[in-house]
């Protein structure tokens, strides 16, 4: 049994502007054209390990139940949920969010929703500065070059699981979840 979290973060054209170094008497500049385009990325956790999976999704405005049930199928191919290996997956309780069955749950995978307003408990949470950090102080012209850029630094987060588990593995989460004799998950 393994313990996931996911978390979605929307990115987009809207410049994201940060404080940086300069030399005395020298201003930073950033060129900044302010633009509504926008994109979710979804992230998939285990903070025992540091592995990650990253889902951008191409809809241009918003996320929803379909949406989100297309993530979760592609997820539970990618950590190969099966009958000996249970997914848990820890989720906020965003307001799109599925708490009803209108939701179709991919077979070995279990949802786990945290209390409302939350976010502290949230590990995946904790990848969006690690992702923002090729938008900061940059400027695109179109949405695929922000897409290019993001994806580009979710695939080298990837391969950077010390990175994600000193940000993400927080002291109370568990590192192993042992299935009870007898226990059954529904």
């Amino acid at each position: 049994m393994e313990l996931w979290a996911s978390d979605e973060h929307r990115i987009g054209l809207k410049p994201l502007l940060r404080r940086v170094w300069a030399p005395i008497g020298q201003r930073p500049v950033a060129r900044v054209q302010h633009r509504f385009a926008w994109r979710y990325l979804v992230g998939f956790v285990h903070p025992a390990s540091g592995r990650t999976f990253f889902h951008l999704a191409h809809l241009p405005t918003t996320v929803s139940i379909p949406v989100f049930a297309v993530e979760l199928a592609a997820f539970a191919r990618q950590v190969g949920a099966s009958p000996s290996k249970q997914i848990v997956l820890v989720l906020d309780r965003a307001g799109w969010k599925p708490t009803s069955v209108r939701l179709r749950v991919p077979e070995h995978v279990h949802l786990l929703f945290l209390p409302p307003y939350s976010p502290e408990l949230q590990p995946a949470e904790h990848l969006w500065p690690l992702t923002n950090t090729a938008l900061i102080n940059r400027h695109f012209a179109t949405i695929e070059d922000l897409e290019d850029a993001q994806f580009a630094r979710c695939a080298a987060l990837q391969r950077r699981p010390d990175l994600i588990r000193s940000t993400t593995r927080f002291h109370w989460w568990p590192q192993r979840i042992h299935k009870r004799r007898g226990a059954r998950l529904r």
